[in-house]
């Protein structure tokens, strides 16, 4: 089981839980529908990777989110992530009506800073990302259509959770592709309080 960095110890999350379509404007730039209740699909332990690595026969593309680990049922820490997606196989297998899990969550689909503990309001937090230098996405709570707490909530409704679960609350504007030898920095704040970063070069 590969493991997830929080404070001064490693917890193994069992799953990852992501939420799509939370952020309007990127429902929109994929012209997709504004759903009447969360989207929630999975990733599995063996989706976590620590490289960041391009898509060879098929582009990637990236996605920036604020993620959550859960610990005692609660939203316990804060770090994040990169939703790694072959849109392009994900569109053929919406257009079929199939799940997305081959576009979503094969083997290096998703990768993490180190998590800190959560002691800052949630309504605080905000994401920037930038590619090469250049800013791609901003995130914030705001922004957000189902708040992280409500999601904790949704999800537990028919759904167990277990230490070091993470919850990816989904991804705002501006996701792209991308190839080997980009650079992407994520930045975590608190209001205007930087919290934590995370640097990746595509492989």
């Amino acid at each position: 089981m590969k493991t997830i960095n929080i404070a001064t110890s490693q917890l193994s999350p069992s799953k990852i839980i992501c939420i799509g379509r939370n952020y309007v404007e990127h429902i929109q730039e994929l012209d997709n529908d504004i759903p009447s209740e969360p989207v929630i699909f999975l990733k599995p332990n063996s989706a976590i990777s620590e490289q960041l690595i391009a898509g060879k026969e098929e582009t990637h593309h990236y996605e920036g989110e604020i993620c959550f680990l859960i610990k005692n049922n609660q939203l316990y820490g804060v770090g994040l992530g990169l939703d790694i997606t072959k849109r392009q196989l994900q569109s053929r297998l919406k257009e079929k009506g199939l799940p997305w899990e081959r576009a979503k969550a094969f083997d290096g689909s998703a990768v993490f800073s180190d998590f800190i503990c959560l002691d800052v309001a949630v309504e605080s937090l905000r994401m920037m990302l930038y590619r090469n230098d250049a800013l791609k996405q901003h995130a914030n709570y705001t922004l957000m259509m189902n708040k992280p707490n409500d999601l904790l909530q949704e999800i537990q409704q028919f759904m167990s959770t277990e230490d070091g679960d993470i919850i990816m609350t989904g991804t705002p504007k501006g996701v792209g592709e991308y190839h080997q030898g980009d650079t992407f920095t994520m930045h975590l704040y608190s209001a205007d309080n930087l919290l934590l970063s995370q640097t990746w070069q595509a492989v």
